[in-house]
């Protein structure tokens, strides 16, 4: 029986835009968060579109947008935390492909992991309960390290952590964010069209390899 060489050792993913369409949850938390503050609420569309930096700067688009003073944040921040941890699991889902994909790779023998911008205490808990916690080896929140993406260093932490090297390691994400840290890393990179990149086209990144579907990911990584 012939073996089947992998390309890559390890594959890292980005969480929300990417296995998870958390927007309809964050745009709950930031219009209970506004409303906690005196503002109007926004459509999900219109959140949607700030989404992919961390929690800390949703908020502070959420408030600018609002025409809120920067002192608010103060206030703002943690009671968006409240409203995000009550609504996190309502109704969330992952992405076509997404189970099935992960479980295909597991099963292969690559190495996965998640690194994210999104607080830490909130990944667990989303990937446990939507039943795919097992097939990864870690996982990074935005405030493991001092710096967030589109910097290179949680994606560098990932492998040595694993003791991989960046050039035999994938990233997939939805955003810019994803595209800059992973070339900053010396890393491949998927861009997916269908997440969050503040409405421009992946594309535009000059990612290596841009899908519609999760599932494009079969097409580069056998086995």
């Amino acid at each position: 029986m012939s073996v089947v060489e992998h390309p890559f050792d390890l594959v890292l993913f980005d969480l929300d835009g990417t296995l998870i369409d958390s927007v309809p949850q964050l745009a709950l938390a930031v219009n209970q968060m506004l409303r906690e503050c005196g503002f109007d609420e926004v459509p999900e569309a219109v959140v949607r579109t700030w989404v992919g930096n961390g929690a800390d700067t949703l908020v502070q688009r959420a408030l600018a947008h609002a025409g809120a003073g920067e002192a608010l944040f103060a206030t703002a921040r943690p009671a968006f935390g409240r409203y995000y941890q009550a609504c996190l699991l309502e109704g969330l889902e992952m992405y076509e492909g997404v189970a099935a994909t992960l479980a295909r790779l597991a099963t292969a023998g690559y190495r996965l992991a998640v690194v994210t911008n999104k607080p830490t205490a909130f990944v667990q808990p989303i990937l446990e309960a939507l039943g795919i916690a097992g097939y990864f080896s870690l996982w990074l929140g935005g405030n493991c390290l001092p710096e967030k993406k589109p910097h290179p260093a949680p994606l560098l932490h990932a492998c040595h952590e694993l003791q991989l090297s960046p050039a035999r390691t994938l990233m997939v994400g939805d955003s810019e964010n994803d595209v800059l840290a992973a070339k900053a890393a010396g890393m491949r990179v998927v861009g997916l069209t269908y997440g969050y990149n503040y409405g421009r086209p992946i594309a535009d990144s000059q990612p290596d390899w841009v899908f519609e579907h999760f599932s494009g990911l079969d097409t580069i990584l056998p086995g």
